[in-house]
């Protein structure tokens, strides 16, 4: 019997222990939101979830993210995130539908909704002060993708996305259209491609990529963007976030904002 037990006790840890290392998931990567088990695929650094069954995109239910008036952060679903195996590129399509009336920051930056991080930061690491985030969000109804290297000012090389203002940077690439208008949903896309790096002259090449669709309609079309530094040569994507997030004092009021049919992949798959 002691033995047995030996056994038994040894295959456990075992199974932990493998848990704990296993590789994360290879591109793509998909997520329904059909049901709150999403530790289990998965997903870490969430600490509540509210689905909804009322009109979500596809299946029986979409995640939900309210905000009471005067918040910051959603009261029904919290923030969260995903790791996936390292990749130059990055894509992302998922659903998103805003609530009727929802109102808007009037200010250059706000809400944050979406992000993607690299290997250069650890799995917990904050997306406001890093080596390099990646932004998806709706702006004053357009469709914003954005960077941000705060980490890199004491860097050899210094910041890619431009100085610090406030104690803040970044790069905005918007959509010249207002897009957001109604309470339906819409599909939202988004490719983001590292630049190549030059090591012989020390300097990056002006080759990464940052693209966007909504509902299928190219909106924002760069190939001339520069994300990383020659400090970086082994710089990947790695790590999905999903984090919407208002200012303090910049929610116009309570509102709403659904999310569903979610996909991460590499490249945006031929028509």
């Amino acid at each position: 019997m002691r033995s047995l037990l030996l056994i038994l006790a040894a295959t456990f840890i075992g199974c932990v222990a493998s848990a704990q290392n296993a590789s994360p998931p290879h591109l793509p990567f998909t997520e329904g939101f059909e049901n709150s088990k999403l530790q289990e695929r998965g997903w870490y650094d969430l600490s509540k979830i509210q689905l909804s069954s009322s009109q979500p995109k596809a299946g029986s239910a979409c995640i939900e993210y309210g905000w009471q008036q005067g918040g910051t952060v959603p009261s029904t679903s919290g923030g969260m995130r995903r790791l996936f195996a390292p990749s130059d590129s990055v894509y992302l399509k998922v659903h998103v539908r805003l609530s009727k009336g929802w109102g808007w920051t009037e200010r250059g930056y706000h809400p944050h909704l979406m992000h993607f991080m690299t290997t250069e930061n650890q799995k917990f690491h904050g997306p406001a002060a890093s080596h390099l985030t990646v932004y998806i969000e709706p702006w004053n109804g357009k469709l914003r993708l954005a960077a941000q290297d705060i980490q890199n000012k004491d860097a050899p090389h210094g910041l890619t996305q431009g100085p610090l203002r406030g104690g803040y940077n970044g790069r905005m690439f918007d959509s010249e259209e207002v897009l957001f208008e109604d309470d339906q949903w819409h599909c939202v896309e988004a490719l983001f491609q590292l630049n190549s790096l030059d090591m012989k002259a020390d300097k990056p090449n002006a080759d990464g990529i940052v693209r966007a669709w909504f509902d299928g309609k190219l909106v924002v079309d760069r190939n001339d963007v520069i994300l990383r530094s020659t400090d970086f040569p082994n710089m990947k994507f790695n790590q999905y976030l999903l984090t919407p997030y208002f200012g303090p004092g910049l929610l116009p009021h309570a509102q709403t904002l659904w999310i569903d049919d979610l996909t991460v992949g590499t490249a945006r798959p031929e028509s």
